[in-house]
């Protein structure tokens, strides 16, 4: 049974409201429910929300002293409420009041006391500010569930802002970069910048310290081609942190698909999303692409018994998912209290529209979509040709952009590596785990080691992608970063205030023999080259590499694996570090030279091991330290660990843009994970007579010195060493 509407209901908790009069805004026009959101133009703006089941709904204006004049929206089309207000302008405050029924345990929980952001905000002003638990932003009452709650939520919670869309791009084009040519950058817009002292002060920690020249240059010359941004949808904390005096810092809690997160820009009435623009224009500039990290499978409104924000009090049936026993709880697959639901035609729509917005007005390149599976579901089961994959793989606009998934989600049957349909990319989280255990020399042999180097062909050949499908990683933003790795055993996460029970156990990482940061000169330079040999690797490999922001100078968190919690310097990028390992930032930077001037070295298509053109040398050669090539008996010897990859660039086997035959010269990459060094025989043959030393972590191997076919080499324990034929 629905309730009484609010105008029936009398005045709510709080005294700073009115109802529109006569004079101060003319009446609601009809409007348009094409567009939702908030519209402006000269005339008037539109207002349109989705709430299907809404029985009234209103359009509520807070001016500057919190003072809320409500306008009743008539019109309802198609579950659209619309009306426009002549007199609105942008940097205008607003959100929305809905009625109609109260029934949590039919998923309908409809509060006109609840000031509700729009799904389809712009630009988001303001936070929640109630304290943790407050029941101010709880639709039911705290003492009765049941009951719906008569505390009005204004005040206490964000507001939308009505935005001017109108922007100088000044013929602005997307970078386009090859996924061959692709190198992702994964960095938070805050942490990279907060600490940069070449960054003006007053910039630090927004998108304009982002986009500023410093930084800019500073990946362009490292060689990157994108930037994969940790969440920028605007994002609220969760109740457990607050209680903990600590903050979402990596913005894992979306609240509002369309608008960049307000404290990363100078104001929150508009300015967010003209400098959101500003700094993707800086990066065009460059040619690096932007890249978000989009999380779309559950909102900060977390689960059944949380805050109304939105969504909650305009389609809660609508936009979660629900489990078998009972319509009123929640399915939870995200581990953060709800499941968005894509499967409804609203929820579907919100998604896809918040992806061509970010596209076409916001200029993005691409999105990695956090916990990917939970979008897929049909029901409850993963489906690869759900609605919204479906949605998204023939949308004219999203398949134009690049489009990466985490394959898992915090479900059992979630983790789908390798599965994901063309043209989607996938976290190689497999290459991680491989990668990491090689250097350790608890890999148990190199089969899967060679299979992560050339591309992970037994994952992404099988459905027809490349080797670019696979996003190859060592470290991310989730985890230990790359110093931390070679220099930890046990995570250390005292700090989040969980009792170091967050975070993962099992981190494959490796100490050397002193837990922590040490004076010790031997063990400080094992980490450094075991770190160089991970990134070296990664830069090598077939597939597109990532790096995590600040492992290219051995950024620290002291050894916590979970600093999602910490906004301050465990997490921000120390430019000034007196400890930079910046002989890893010159290796790196190296690495990935080669990379971008070789098109041997991230090539298109999967190796096949025999050769591209008859009488020809294999495209690939797996090498044993002997000097031969790798037999069957090989692969299956647990004990060793050293191996060499020879990739023939003569020719490569993907042509030219006018179909000609490219040629390159070809590598031999050897690599010793072994704590002892290694003798090797290095392959005679037709093809390769001399090559010489183009990057090395043994100190023994200068570059440019030059070697022979048939050669004995030694090579150092632990580490890695280039050939590039002379």
């Amino acid at each position: 049974m629905a309730r009484d509407h609010l105008g029936t209901m009398g005045p709510v908790s709080s005294p700073s409201w009115r109802w529109s009069a006569p004079g101060e805004f003319a009446p609601v026009w009809p409007g348009s429910p094409h567009r939702l959101g908030a519209t402006w133009s000269p005339e008037s703006t539109t207002f349109a929300v989705h709430a299907p089941e809404a029985e009234a709904l209103w359009v509520c204006l807070v001016d500057d002293a919190g003072r809320e004049t409500r306008h009743q929206l008539t019109e309802h089309t198609l579950g659209v409420w619309h009306g426009a207000i002549p007199g609105v302008v942008p940097g205008q405050r607003y959100g929305y009041r809905a009625d109609g029924p109260w029934a949590p345990d039919a998923g309908r929980r409809f509060n006109p006391q609840k000031l509700l952001l729009d799904p389809y905000a712009r630009a988001v002003s303001g936070t929640v500010t109630a304290s943790a638990g407050s029941p101010e932003l709880l639709a039911h009452d705290l003492a009765e569930p049941w009951r719906p709650s008569g505390l009005d939520s204004a005040g206490h919670v964000p507001l939308g802002v009505v935005v001017d869309d109108d922007f100088d791009w000044r013929g602005d084009r997307p970078p386009a970069v090859r996924w061959t040519d692709t190198v992702l950058y994964e960095l938070h817009v805050k942490g990279f910048t907060q600490l940069h002292d070449r960054v003006p002060e007053a910039l630090r920690g927004t998108y304009a310290g982002l986009g500023s020249a410093p930084v800019v240059d500073y990946l362009r010359d490292l060689g990157i081609t994108a930037v994969e941004l940790l969440p920028v949808h605007h994002f609220l904390s969760e109740r457990p942190l607050a209680e903990r005096g600590l903050s979402n810092y990596w913005g894992y809690s979306s609240i509002g698909f369309f608008a960049p997160h307000a404290a990363y820009a100078a104001g929150d009435r508009g300015q967010q999303v003209t400098e959101f623009k500003e700094m993707v224009r800086s990066f065009h500039a460059a040619g690096i692409e932007v890249v978000l990290d989009v999380v779309y499978n559950h909102t900060a409104e977390g689960g059944a018994d949380g805050p109304t924000y939105s969504f909650r009090g305009l389609d809660d049936f609508g936009t979660y998912k629900r489990a078998h026993a009972t319509k009123d709880a929640y399915w939870d697959v995200t581990g953060c209290g709800n499941t968005v639901d894509t499967s409804h035609r609203g929820t579907l729509r919100m998604i896809m529209d918040s992806l061509r917005y970010w596209v076409t007005e916001m200029h993005v390149d691409g999105f990695r979509f956090d916990l990917a599976p939970a979008l897929t579901r049909t029901g409850h089961d993963v489906d690869m040709r759900s609605a919204f994959l479906t949605t998204v793989g023939q949308d004219p606009v999203l398949r134009q952009v690049k489009l990466i998934a985490e394959p898992w989600d915090a479900s059992m049957d979630g983790y789908q590596v390798g599965n994901f349909p063309p043209p989607w990319g996938e976290w190689n989280d497999k290459y991680r785990d491989t990668m990491r255990d090689f250097w350790r020399a608890d890999a148990g042999g190199i089969r899967e080691v060679a299979s992560r180097l050339a591309g992970s062909s037994d994952l992404y050949a099988d459905d027809g992608r490349s080797p670019y499908a696979s996003v190859n990683f060592v470290t991310c933003h989730d985890g230990f970063t790359l110093r931390d790795l070679v220099s930890y055993d046990r995570k250390h996460n005292e700090a989040n205030g969980e009792g170091n029970r967050d975070g993962s156990d099992h981190n494959r990482s490796w100490n050397h023999g002193v837990e922590g940061e040490t004076d010790d000169v031997a063990i400080v330079a094992l980490r450094r080259r075991q770190a160089m040999n991970m990134m070296a690797t990664l830069c090598l490999s077939s597939g597109i590499p990532m790096l995590a922001a600040g492992d290219e100078r051995g950024r620290t968190q002291g050894g916590n694996n979970n600093a999602y919690c910490q906004d301050n310097e465990t997490s921000w990028v120390d430019w000034r570090a007196d400890d930079a390992w910046l002989d890893l930032y010159e290796l790196t930077k190296q690495a990935l030279r080669l990379r971008r001037e070789h098109p041997a070295l991230r090539q298109r298509h999967h190796f096949r091991g025999r050769p591209s053109i008859d009488g020809g040398p294999k495209d690939l050669a797996w090498m044993h330290p002997e000097g031969r090539e790798m037999t069957d008996q090989d692969w299956y010897d647990g004990a060793l660990h050293v191996v060499g990859m020879f990739v023939s660039g003569d020719p490569l086997r993907a042509p030219g843009p006018q179909g000609e035959q490219m040629r390159d010269r070809s590598f031999l990459l050897w690599c010793n994970a072994q704590s002892t060094d290694c003798t090797i025989r290095l392959p005679e043959n037709e093809w390769v007579a001399r090559g010489e030393v183009v990057l090395s972590t043994d100190p023994a191997h200068a570059d440019g010195s030059e070697v022979q076919a048939g050669d004995e080499i030694t090579l150092a324990a632990r580490s890695l060493l280039l050939l590039r034929q002379a």
